[in-house]
């Protein structure tokens, strides 16, 4: 994903968070465990701890495939997503 994406996502949660209370609050979990691997990654590195450091890695990859996961379930009509159209 791209700041655009992420920009795009972020207004369009703002704009539908009365109806869709549900959609924002994944979507800021989502966000914070993001921030977490960013924030976590060094300190993995710093203290030799391969297993956080490997689960911070893996946190760095959250939203593009949380967004892919939505748009695969939504193209296969598992699970409805309104927010897919709002991303460019």
């Amino acid at each position: 994903m791209n700041l655009e994406q992420f920009h795009d996502l972020k207004l369009w949660h703002q704009r539908h968070v009365r109806e869709q209370p549900l959609e924002k609050h994944v979507w800021d979990m989502v966000l914070t465990l993001w921030l977490a691997g960013w924030v976590g990654e060094p300190t993995a590195f710093l203290v030799h701890s391969g297993w956080a450091a490997a689960m911070c890695g893996a946190l760095l990859f959250l939203p593009g495939s949380y967004v892919a996961l939505r748009r695969r379930l939504h193209l296969t009509q598992v699970l409805r997503c309104d927010w897919i159209g709002a991303l460019r």
